[in-house]
């Protein structure tokens, strides 16, 4: 039996065998960590080191021409719970003046017949939300642009004080026995729809969210259906512009008829 040690490199078999697997693993590692990420067409990397960082896995620092823009304008009104839960008499009553001129389409006392949403205790950040985008241009509108582009910041706070402080007037479509769809009460997990009432009141309510009982069927519906499209994009985080697309005719259908007949 020969007395030659298996384990060493003066044996040619085990020589052989670890030179084939260290050029395997340096091919490997040649193939996995450089070539293959250079090959990426749609991958733009500087070097050799970004490439073996990018497929290690290791943040890189994303160049500043990479970063995209949106070709429109997003809201930048950051919200907070607390945000005009407390205003005074005299924001209430000069808002009451300034509301006159959108009576036309928000009714006297805040409740439409044209359609348009009702007002009349809406949640006052909520309004002025929207006034904002509509001066900023993230939210667009034929009549109301023209209207919030002339208004000052303290006008936007005293119509939403002014909206907010009016008690909600029921709705003359209201239908007790409407049973609330599924999508309102549970959402579709599986397509990451949240209930639409753990933000609009039936479960919690969320800053910035409007309370959409008693609103126009007519209003709700076109407004996911613009959210849907991408039309409307003043949602913050694209939260509504998600959720929206995700729905179906028929879901968009019922969450507007069910919230049309809320009080």
């Amino acid at each position: 039996m020969s007395e030659q040690k298996l384990f060493t490199l003066r044996n040619p078999w085990f020589g052989a065998a670890v030179g084939i697997t260290g050029g395997i693993a340096v091919l490997s590692f040649l193939a996995g960590l450089i070539w293959l990420p250079l090959a990426q067409p749609d991958l733009k990397i500087s070097g050799i080191w970004d490439a073996i960082c990018s497929a290690a896995g290791v943040p890189r620092a994303a160049p500043q021409s990479s970063v995209q823009q949106p070709d429109f304008k997003t809201s930048s009104v950051v919200l907070t719970s607390e945000m005009l839960t407390h205003p005074d008499q005299v924001s209430i009553g000069r808002g009451a003046t300034l509301a006159q001129r959108c009576a036309i389409c928000h009714g006297p006392e805040g409740v439409s017949d044209a359609n348009s949403p009702n007002l009349a205790g809406q949640f006052a950040a909520v309004t002025y939300k929207e006034l904002n985008d509509f001066k900023a241009g993230a939210r667009v509108n034929v009549v109301m642009s023209p209207f919030a582009a002339t208004m000052s910041n303290q006008d936007m706070l005293d119509i939403a004080a002014y909206y907010a402080y009016l008690p909600r007037v029921p709705s003359n479509k209201i239908d007790a026995e409407l049973a609330a769809p599924r999508i309102v009460v549970t959402g579709a997990p599986m397509r990451n729809i949240p209930p639409c009432g753990a933000c609009h009141g039936d479960i919690d309510t969320k800053a910035g969210s409007p309370w959409l009982g008693g609103q126009s069927a007519v209003y709700i519906k076109a407004q996911l259906e613009a959210f849907a499209s991408g039309s409307r994009h003043n949602d913050i985080s694209q939260q509504m512009r998600n959720i929206a697309r995700q729905m179906t005719g028929e879901e968009i259908d019922q969450v507007a008829r069910y919230y049309a007949a809320q009080p």
